[in-house]
């Protein structure tokens, strides 16, 4: 049986997914897609638009057939080790392939670069300074797209794995917020935010529209509150805190009377935007560097949801020493405290019955989900 991966947020699942899938299915010709797929927070370094259950199950009704969490450590890091984690648990899965969209959609120039010794996460600034690559890139830009560069570092990755790269071209700017039928999450995400009709976007818009939803913007109050009254050395402890980001985010929290000025003040050329907003996050779940440098190695494969062809696959894999946690009570307790921790402060953005909802979700076992054969 071939299987195929994907690294994924789908926040939230569009069309542009729906293609990617489709489109990963064709060139493979895999009997099995598995996807691993942020949890309740993503790699920007914000709350994801609506929570990881409801998005596995969109995932799965589309064509994918397991959706395993990526653990929030990984989930809310810089492209290298975003790519780190999903890679370990898709060869942990035993995938064949691993399918991932691009800018370029060119795989050998994306290799060419994958194959430097240069950190992915610095490519904007490698690039910017004249470092050159062999073979220019495709887009004969100074500029790397952002699933370029996540494109390079699953590349990175794969090395010494046995699992193949399948590039799939994006049918839309990720950075672009022009609302159409190939429009990015970014894009859905920002329509949604202003009450926007996103129904050519996406196939889950009844769901989108009529669901509470949760943005940093919401969170600010407290972010601005915590960096405020916390004293500098404490938060010099958290995780991905350096160089004294702590006194410039405490200096900006003073002035900024909301989370996009505040973003705006703290963002320069040596804090980027995604640094600014993935420090704050850790600051906001009290995530601390000594947290994370205890933590076991991520041997265990949470799985949200599942297809009837994921149950058969589930079923084998119960077979093999990989670890398969179906129930929360499964995943290894340092990873699993963690989540809860981070999954209390998601649910506070939301109504009581719905943090309810949340919680009680985040704890019970892994969602089937059936499914019209695509």
């Amino acid at each position: 049986m071939k299987t195929c991966g994907i690294i994924a947020e789908y926040n939230p699942f569009h069309n542009g997914h729906r293609h990617h899938i489709e489109e990963t299915k064709r060139i493979t010709g895999c009997d099995l897609l598995i996807a691993v797929m942020s949890g309740n927070f993503v790699q920007r370094g914000e709350p994801a638009l609506i929570d990881k259950r409801q998005r596995a199950a969109e995932a799965v009704r589309n064509g994918i057939d397991v959706v395993i969490e990526l653990p929030y450590i990984y989930a809310t890091q810089s492209a290298s080790r975003f790519a780190e984690g999903g890679v370990r648990l898709l060869k942990l899965a035993g995938v064949d392939y691993l399918s991932f969209g691009s800018e370029c959609g060119n795989l050998e120039n994306l290799q060419d670069i994958a194959d430097t010794p240069v950190n992915p996460d610095h490519l904007h600034v490698s690039m910017d300074t004249g470092m050159s690559f062999p073979k220019a890139y495709s887009l004969l830009t100074s500029q790397m797209q952002p699933n370029d560069i996540l494109a390079v570092s699953y590349l990175k990755e794969l090395k010494g794995t046995g699992i193949a790269p399948v590039v799939i071209p994006r049918t839309s700017n990720y950075q672009s917020t022009e609302l159409s039928s190939h429009a990015s999450a970014l894009a859905i995400r920002t329509a949604l935010y202003n009450g926007e009709d996103v129904s050519q976007a996406t196939m889950m818009h009844e769901t989108l529209e009529n669901c509470e939803k949760a943005y940093m913007e919401d969170l600010y109050p407290y972010l601005r509150t915590l960096l405020l009254t916390t004293p500098k050395e404490v938060l010099a402890e958290r995780f991905l805190f350096s160089e004294g980001i702590e006194s410039h985010l405490q200096r900006n929290a003073a002035e900024a009377r909301d989370w996009q000025s505040f973003l705006n003040a703290c963002t320069s050329y040596r804090y980027t935007a995604g640094r600014i907003r993935r420090c704050c996050l850790q600051a906001l779940n009290q995530i601390t560097k000594q947290e994370v440098s205890r933590l076991p190695e991520a041997d265990t494969l949470h799985v949200l949801a599942f297809s009837e062809n994921g149950r058969g696959w589930l079923h084998d894999m119960r077979k093999t020493d990989v670890r398969i946690a179906s129930k929360f009570s499964d995943i290894p307790y340092p990873w699993r405290q963690m989540e809860y921790r981070t999954t209390l402060l998601y649910a506070s953005l939301f109504t009581e019955e719905e943090r309810r909802r949340i919680l009680s979700a985040e704890i019970k076992g892994a969602d089937y989900i059936r499914r019209e054969e695509l």
